[in-house]
């Protein structure tokens, strides 16, 4: 059986492109030549399977007040049971988290990924003898954004997040990478990830990964 890569994010997962000229459909959802997910399938070759579980707007544990269904607390079992075995988990949750009618502070959100970190340990997916699990902090919202539906604090929240998240991976025995200036975010809306962005981050996940399954 080929290794169960499971990559569960938001819609930076879920390839949103903010930039149609930055993508070769020229809509707003890379194509599957261009998503860090399919790339790193490529890159790894065919003894791995890399799932795609990108949902844009997903939380670490928040309800949102405007769309039902974000919570990534609230899916992440169903989710591994549905892919199991499970060789590797990555995570890369947090920017939606930052949004102000959460009023969660960086430490906060790092309280919600750990959450959410403890429930997927708990589930009994995992292909091995006890679960593994890769942590992304994603890279900074730049100080160009400006989005009322984010809301105010989101850019401060989201600077802080990586050294929360590492705190929390080195407590919860899982691994972590900070991909503030690995993988790049796009000039038009500085929170997606530009075609580059998806690129880089697949080829340095791509050297990650064999050494963790």
């Amino acid at each position: 059986m080929k290794k169960h890569i499971l990559c569960f994010g938001d819609s930076n997962t879920h390839g949103y492109c903010a930039d149609p000229t930055d993508c070769a459909r020229g809509g707003n959802r890379f194509n599957e030549n261009e998503r860090w997910t399919c790339l790193l399938q490529k890159l790894l070759g065919d003894e791995y399977l890399v799932i795609e579980e990108g949902l844009g707007g997903r939380t670490t544990v928040y309800d949102d007040p405007y769309h039902e269904g974000l919570s990534g607390l609230d899916y992440i079992a169903p989710c591994l049971l549905t892919h199991e075995p499970v060789d590797l988990l990555i995570i890369m949750l947090g920017t939606n988290d930052t949004k102000a009618r959460f009023n969660a502070s960086a430490p906060c959100i790092s309280l919600g990924l750990q959450r959410l970190i403890e429930k997927a340990k708990s589930t009994p997916a995992w292909s091995g003898s006890k679960p593994n699990i890769l942590v992304i902090a994603p890279p900074h919202i730049h100080e160009e954004f400006n989005d009322s539906y984010m809301g105010d604090g989101c850019i401060e929240k989201s600077r802080e997040l990586a050294r929360y998240y590492e705190n929390v991976c080195k407590n919860n025995g899982c691994d972590f990478l900070d991909a503030e200036g690995v993988a790049e975010f796009n000039q038009k809306d500085h929170m997606h990830l530009s075609k580059k962005g998806h690129s880089d981050l697949a080829n340095t996940l791509s050297k990650i990964v064999p050494t963790l399954v």
